[in-house]
């Protein structure tokens, strides 16, 4: 009985989540996480011994915050340790949110335009899919970086994520200084306060 249990624990989580998420409105609401900031992800230590090397060529520790690896759509393998270093956007989406579909582009425009300075990654999940992830990915030109496939919602819970459309702001330190909602105006001016 108990492969049963864990085998439905990550379909009733994304349930979940999809049903909080998207309660019939495209639009943040005032139900939604605090957008100012989020509590630290749960982890016991500060940072591991191993670092990474950074886009200068110094070694930077890795966070707890950014010890974890995951999936990318097109099924390679990620290490959150490769953003230690440089501050961090975490885009949460879903493939089937028109919200998410509808920044789509902006985001990507960001990412762009900040390359140099900021990782930017987007975590898919909440029972999107791979084809559908991948599809959206193309679809809406994300496809040039990383996004991970969380349909299980290992990082969306790291990160205390529940609703789809939602930033993670990290420095370089790796700690979390913005979660919530923004609108691309507000990312854009969070971001320049970050680099």
């Amino acid at each position: 009985m108990p492969a049963t249990t864990s085998k439905l624990a990550p379909l009733v989580l994304a349930t979940a989540l999809a049903l909080a998420g998207c309660a019939g409105s495209d639009r943040p609401t005032g139900d939604a996480a605090p957008a100012t900031s989020a509590p630290a992800p749960t982890a016991t230590a500060a940072a591991t011994p191993a670092g990474t090397t950074t886009p200068a060529g110094t070694t930077a520790p890795v966070p707890a915050t950014l010890d974890f690896t995951a999936r990318t759509i097109d099924g390679g393998s990620f290490a959150g340790s490769s953003l230690a270093g440089r501050p961090t956007v975490l885009w949460f989406w879903a493939a089937w949110c028109s919200r998410c579909r509808g920044v789509a582009d902006d985001v990507a425009a960001v990412r762009r335009d900040n390359a140099g300075r900021v990782n930017l990654i987007g975590v898919a999940g909440l029972g999107s899919g791979a084809d559908a992830m991948r599809r959206f990915a193309t679809e809406t030109g994300i496809a040039d970086f990383p996004n991970l496939a969380d349909d299980e919602g290992a990082v969306w819970r790291r990160f205390g994520v529940t609703s789809q459309e939602w930033y993670v702001l990290l420095d370089s330190a790796g700690k979390v200084v913005q979660s919530g909602a923004l609108s691309q105006a507000e990312l854009r001016q969070r971001i320049a306060e970050l680099a």
